[in-house]
């Protein structure tokens, strides 16, 4: 397949939820669905190694171009998960689950204070009123229209 056959359009279809793992990462499925998207010119206004994107690659220690590039290979999504794999810095399961459930969790009042003041405005220019933001992933997924 190529990276065209592989990329979502981000102007038509979602990016997966930041909560789902891919090579045993939270947001790396989505991380990899908006590289493919971008890459392939199909991005919209999603962006690549944006904040959330940054969150991934300074715990894994892996270079965003370096995976842009391989992406842009048009590798599977296993042979990426491979690559994250191989190329993670972090190598105990202890220490990714750890993180994980740290971005699970993470509150906007625990960002730093550009993202903060970031989401201050986009939160009530997104997310539709009555709909309550408690962690750092709701703001994705009730924007995308999963809860």
């Amino acid at each position: 397949m190529s990276l065209t056959d592989l990329a979502l359009d981000l102007s038509k279809e979602v990016p997966r939820s930041p909560r789902e793992t891919f090579a045993g990462y939270v947001h790396a499925g989505r991380m990899l669905d908006k590289c493919r998207a971008v890459a392939a010119g199909a991005g919209h206004d999603y962006h690549y190694n944006c904040p959330l994107d940054r969150f991934f690659f300074d715990f894994t220690g892996i270079d965003h171009e370096e995976f842009q590039d391989f992406v842009a290979t048009g590798a599977d999504d296993k042979a990426i998960a491979d690559w994250i794999t191989e190329n993670s810095r972090v190598k105990n399961r202890e220490d990714v689950v750890k993180w994980n459930n740290k971005m699970r969790d993470m509150r906007i009042s625990e960002m730093p204070l550009p993202l903060q003041m970031f989401l201050e405005d986009y939160i009530p220019q997104y997310i539709p009123a009555g709909k309550v933001v408690r962690v750092w992933f709701d703001v994705y997924d009730i924007e995308e229209g999963r809860i």
